[in-house]
This record gives structure tokens, C-alpha cells and sequence, in this order.
């Protein structure tokens, strides 16, 4: 599987400086080191564990699992028996036993420049400790899900390390997302209270959190599912009394004309609860498996699936590709980009990087407000050494040019990562050669929501990179691809990208729904944990990844179901069916191409067109609005009535060789759909980032 000697030709090396004082220097050692975690996993873990505190040891073997639904239900579990708070690890553990009181967790950014704070683990601990007291006095206890719908604040990590420390689930929901889709996420995951704030600024334009909040809560209370309790943070409006860090941010942030709406029933202010709060909670000690949160991720049949996280696993498994991927350093200022809505933010911001007791930037805004150069200057104004990002961002600055990154220094970073999707090689030139001026490895990640953590990736010291491509897989992860028949390809090859046995970070269930866990994950190939994503294998050995296989499309690095958008086009009136494809964008990778039939007497004009990408943001949320829609008086069908989306996907780029269409029920059909095409997309149609992204 794994290389005896990596190439030579054609690859990027890591410099000599790095590898003195990487963790993992060489190829030769990283080889080493995976035969021994593939081999023998409950020692290789076991090492990992001894990093952490323990209230019981576990019992029984390290790690356990069933891949094959022939054999039974499929389970992962890992330590079982033994107990811990995985908020005591990130926080008491770093302030008392490491020392480490006064170093500083965060470096918190804000979307205007100047707005700035920090905080340190000190600090961060009390008031978690507050805000999990908060927690209590309103009946929240161990197992009870949480939602929070907030922006990139220090609060989002104080809320989900509270909920932690008293054994409570979150379930984050991305602050892009509409009030359908956090109404959506608390019911499936039956949460008994939320936690918002009154509005942020994405760029130049007002987000009003807390009205969105109202809506979906209204929504809930429609559908006979009422949410007791909200817990409003102040972020446009709060006094300097009432920051989580050390400096104040200037009154350019203020904003008094928002409008918060307030029912005295349901909504609670953060910051009146903290002011009687204790900052001394003992955490409750959970089990190995013990649930930690909820996240949701879009599924093929457009219902979101709730991706469901266990204590231990996950805790080791965040903290071991940090310190490995990144190499880091106690020394390292880190700055991942993500947005802690996903999972890239839960596992890279929040739960990783702590567990090493690191230093991270923690960024609000967007990277191209005010200007293009917001990344490179916060860059060089904190120091960054590790810097991970997307490469819809990076494509997105690319065509701006050289000059924009150059007007910075950036002396300080040491490796740059990429996340969400894979990076095309001329991004990935532009990245290394441009930004990190060809001294910085490139760490391209291949991972999911699912896997908790990286998965395939390079190591920045030991393995020779190859632009685009994920290269070799992290230890304890055991790749193969196999082809229709379930058979596993040697050698070069291109199929279905499939994983052999669990590692300790992977989902444990489908929240509520083993059996969708089950069928998504387990079904097709037996045996096997089954990605959805195509790969390809080169003749040495490189893994590269080719894309979703199954209904899904990657925008922007966000992953959406083609289903959930067909369904909100089709709930609007005029709509009688709808077919959504993947066509390939400049920047964002993919974007959405849409076809609609319109009922008997309706006729498709601009109006329409705009009321139904409004339908669409509504029910999912921006990321999901259509960049094209094309009117479909009929759609491609199989003579059992399936749709050929291969064949929109041949209309939607203007491709005209369709290969074998005669399973066709009425071919006719596709010579109207390329008659019907509006011309091209206009290449700078607008691209929806967060702060960026996954």
C-alpha cells in the first residue's frame, strides 16, 4: 500500500530546516510508524491516550468495531470503560498540570480591522466554568442536546466547551444557514434550548442572528416542537464589561439601530447570567462513548444527516493530526480559517488545537473585506506560522494577483494547508510558490465530517508532495479502492474510495437513525466504510481525490445534497420537478445548475427566476443559492422513469458528446434541453464565503 521508497521526480520536498525539528522527519520514519499503527492500533493509540487524563482506565481491547453488516450491527467503539471530561483535558489540564495559564488560547479578529481581543486559557476556563453553571440553573444536564447558532466569537468556543464540561451535546449550526434549516436540526436532534446572539457583520452586510433565531423557533413551536429556553449573547451591543478577553473592541462595531426582538418567556441574555455565575464547576466525567455533539452534513436524500461524535476517540484523534499535520510547535501561532459552523472549525479551532494547548487566530470576517489583502495582513500582524484555508478562497485571491499577497511579508509562516475539496494544481502552485514562496509545504487534507479528522494527507517533513493530490493516508487509516463489483483494485486504478477499519475519531451513528448510518456508510460494500468519493491510485502510490460519487456537489468547500435543493425548487408553486447538477466553477469549485418544469400554464421568466433562488436561500441557506436555472420543459428519463443526470451534466456544460444514451425514453428531450441553454455563466457570478469554509 504504502510506498517502500517515495519518488523522487516530479514532488515538492519539505526543507531541511523543518525536518530538524519535525515530529516525523522522514519518510522512512513516517513508513515506520504506519506499519506499526496499522499493525498493532491499541498500542499506537495506547501511546496517544498516555497524553491525557483518565478518571478510569479503560478495559478491554483499545479499539473494537464491525465494518460487515453481514455479521451483524455495525459499531466502533474505543476505550470503552474508561472515563474522562474532554473540556478538563483542553482546559484544566493546560492551566494547572502544563502551566500554560497565561498563554494566550485565542487571538480574536474581527470583521472590521482594529477589532481585536485576546484571551488566554486562564481566562477561557473561567468562563466555561460560568457558562456551564448557566447551563445548570437552567436544567440542562449530561446527554441533553444543545443548539448553538452563533458567529465566530470566543463565546461559540465557551458555549461548546460548557456543554462539554457538564457532559451536554452541542449541535452547531452554521450561521449561514436559514432559520428552515436550524428549525430543521433542532428537531431531528430534539435539542432543549439554543444559544444565539443579536446579529454579526459578514463583510458590509448586518446579519440579524437573533430574528432568525425567532423565526425557527417559531417554526419549531408550528411544527409541536417549542424550545423553552434561548440564551442571547450580546455581540453588536455588549459593553466592555461583558467581553470574553483582554481589549475592548472600538464602537465601530456597535450597531444600536438592530433591531432584537424579545419575548421574556423563552429569551435569556448571556451576559445577566454570568454576572451570578460561579466560575468553579467540577466536570462531569463521561464515558468513552458518551456522545460529544451533533453535526449536520448534508445527506443524498436531502434530509441533513446528524453526524454523531463520541468523547475519547475523537479527542485522541483531533489531537494527534494537529500536532502531526501541522507539526506544531508550542512556539506556533495557527491559524485555520474555517468556520467553526463546520466541521473543519470543530476539529481544527476547537477541539485539536486546544488539546495541544495551542494559540490560534479566531477570524470573524471574510477574506476579501475590506480588501483582498485582509489574510496576508493578519498574517504577518500575529505572526501566523501554520495556515490552513480552502481552495475556493485560494482561487478566489489568485485572481486578484500577485501583488495583493506581496504588499505582506509573510516571513513567519512555516506550512500551509488546504481543506474541503481538492485543490486543482495550479491553485496548489500559486499557494506555495506565491504565498509561501516556495519554503512552505503544502498540506493538502483529504477528510469529512464523518471521519472527525484528516484521513489522507501529506506530513510536512516527511512526504514529497505532488500538487493536487492527498498522497498517503494517516496513521491507524487503512484505504483501498474498489471497483462496481466491491473487488479491491492494486496498483494504479481509479474507483470507489473505501476505508478497511475504523481509526478512534470516525462517527459513531447516524444521531437517531443507525440504520441510515448503516445504509449510507456500510451497505453497498460490506466489509467496507464506503466515502462517496471517487480516487484515483498513480503508479506510485499517490492517492488523488476525484470527486463525489453520489448526488452531492461541493460548493465553495461546503458539501450540499442535489436533493435537498431539488426539493426546495419543488416546493414552490410553479414548480412540477426539478433536477440539480454539479457544473464546474472558476473559483468555487463547483457550482449549482438547475433545470425546473413548470407546471401546465406557468411561463418561466425573471420574476420566477428570482423568486425561486429566494425560495432556495430560505430553505437551506446562501451557500445553496442557484448560480444558473434553466427552464426544462421536459427532463431526460430512463424508460423506468430515473433521471440521467449524467446528461444534465453534458447540457449544463455544453458538452455534446453524450456517450450511450439509448436507454433514453424520449431522446428528443436533450436536443430541446441544449436548445433551451441561457449561454454561459458570467464567470464572476458571486461566490458565498463564510470566512471560509467546510
Amino acid at each position: 500500500m504504502i510506498p517502500d521508497k517515495a519518488p523522487k521526480e516530479d514532488v515538492f520536498l519539505g526543507s531541511e530546516d523543518l525536518k530538524k525539528e519535525a515530529h516525523v522527519p522522514s519518510f522512512d520514519k513516517y513508513k515506520e510508524l504506519y506499519i506499526h499503527s496499522v499493525e498493532n492500533p491499541g498500542e499506537f493509540w495506547g501511546d496517544v491516550a498516555k497524553d491525557f487524563f483518565w478518571r478510569n482506565k479503560h478495559t478491554g481491547q483499545f479499539l473494537d468495531y464491525n465494518f460487515d453488516v453481514t455479521k451483524g450491527e455495525i459499531f466502533i467503539k474505543c476505550m470503552e470503560g474508561a472515563t474522562t471530561n474532554i473540556c478538563y483535558n483542553l482546559l484544566d489540564r493546560n492551566v494547572h498540570e502544563k502551566k500554560l495559564a497565561d498563554k494566550i488560547a485565542f487571538l480574536w479578529e474581527g470583521n472590521e480591522p482594529g477589532d481585536e481581543l485576546t484571551v488566554t486559557y486562564r481566562e477561557l476556563l473561567q468562563r466555561v466554568c460560568q457558562f456551564a453553571n448557566v447551563l445548570k440553573s437552567q436544567g440542562v444536564k449530561k446527554g441533553d442536546r444543545v443548539s448553538i447558532y452563533m458567529p465566530m466569537v470566543v463565546e461559540l468556543v465557551v458555549a461548546m466547551l460548557a456543554c462539554a464540561r457538564i457532559g451536554a451535546v452541542h449541535s452547531v449550526v452554521f450561521a449561514g444557514f436559514s432559520a428552515e434549516s436550524l428549525c430543521e436540526r433542532i428537531i431531528d436532534s430534539q435539542c432543549s434550548l439554543l444559544i444565539t446572539a443579536d446579529g454579526f457583520y459578514r463583510g458590509d452586510k448586518l446579519i440579524n442572528l437573533k430574528l432568525l433565531s425567532d423565526e425557527a423557533l417559531q417554526k419549531c413551536k408550528d411544527k409541536g416542537f417549542p424550545v423553552k429556553k434561548c440564551i442571547m449573547l450580546k455581540h453588536l451591543s455588549k459593553e466592555p464589561e461583558e467581553i470574553v478577553g483582554s481589549r475592548s473592541p472600538p464602537a465601530k462595531r456597535s450597531c444600536p439601530d438592530l433591531e432584537i426582538p424579545w419575548n421574556p418567556e423563552v429569551d435569556l441574555c448571556w451576559h445577566t447570567l454570568i454576572k451570578g455565575a460561579s466560575d468553579d464547576c467540577e466536570p462531569v466525567w463521561c464515558d468513552s462513548e458518551d456522545p460529544l455533539f451533533i453535526l449536520y452534513t448534508s445527506g443524498s436524500t436531502g434530509k441533513p444527516k446528524g453526524v454523531l461524535h463520541t468523547v475519547s476517540g475523537y479527542m485522541l484523534y483531533t489531537a494527534i493530526t494537529f500536532k502531526l499535520v501541522f507539526d506544531y510547535q508550542p512556539d506556533d501561532i495557527y491559524w485555520c480559517t474555517a468556520d467553526i459552523g463546520w466541521i473543519t472549525g470543530h476539529s481544527y479551532i476547537t477541539y485539536g488545537p486546544m488539546a495541544l494547548g495551542a494559540t490560534s487566530v479566531l477570524f470573524e470576517g471574510l477574506p476579501t473585506y475590506p480588501d483582498v489583502s485582509r489574510m496576508w495582513e493578519i498574517v504577518d500582524k500575529y505572526h501566523v506560522t501554520k495556515f490552513y484555508t480552502a481552495p475556493t478562497a485560494i482561487r478566489l485571491l489568485m485572481k486578484f494577483g500577485n501583488e495583493p499577497v506581496q504588499k505582506y511579508k509573510r516571513k513567519s509562516l512555516k506550512i500551509l494547508g488546504t481543506v474541503g475539496e481538492p485543490i486543482n494544481p495550479e491553485a496548489w502552485q500559486w499557494y506555495y510558490n506565491v504565498v509561501g514562496e516556495k519554503r512552505c509545504p503544502v498540506v493538502d487534507t483529504f477528510w469529512q465530517t464523518e471521519t472527525g479528522g484528516h484521513v489522507l494527507t501529506p506530513l510536512p517533513a516527511a512526504t514529497p508532495m505532488k500538487p493536487g493530490s492527498a498522497t498517503f493516508p494517516f496513521f491507524g487509516v487503512v484505504p483501498a479502492i474498489l471497483n462496481e463489483s466491491g473487488e479491491e483494485l492494486e496498483g494504479p486504478s481509479e474507483g470507489y474510495l473505501v476505508f478497511k477499519q475504523p481509526w478512534p475519531g470516525m462517527m459513531r451513528t447516524v444521531y437517531g437513525n443507525h440504520q441510515r448510518f448503516e445504509t449510507t456508510y456500510f451497505k453497498k460494500f460490506p466489509g467496507y466504510y464506503v466515502t462517496g468519493d471517487g480516487c484515483r491510485r498513480d503508479k506510485d502510490g499517490y492517492y488523488w481525490i476525484t470527486g463525489r460519487i453520489d448526488d452531492m456537489l461541493n460548493v465553495s468547500g461546503h458539501l450540499l445534497s442535489t436533493a435537498e435543493v431539488e426539493s426546495a425548487l419543488v416546493e414552490h408553486k410553479a414548480v412540477a420537478e426539478a433536477a440539480v447538477v454539479s457544473r464546474p466553477h472558476p473559483v468555487k469549485g463547483e457550482s449549482l445548475y438547475c433545470f425546473v418544469t413548470l407546471n401546465d400554464g406557468v411561463s418561466y421568466n425573471q420574476t420566477l427566476e428570482a423568486e425561486l433562488k429566494k425560495q432556495v436561500r430560505e430553505k437551506i441557506g446562501a451557500i445553496a443559492t442557484p448560480d444558473y436555472i434553466q427552464n426544462a420543459p421536459g427532463l431526460p428519463k430512463t424508460r423506468s422513469g430515473k433521471i440521467m443526470r449524467r446528461v444534465l451534466r453534458k447540457v449544463a456544460c455544453n458538452e455534446k458528446d453524450l456517450g450511450d444514451i439509448s436507454t433514453l425514453a424520449d431522446s428528443s428531450v436533450v436536443e430541446q434541453l441544449f436548445q433551451n441553454r441561457g449561454g454561459e455563466l458570467h464567470p464572476n457570478s458571486p461566490v458565498v464565503l463564510t470566512c471560509v469554509i467546510v
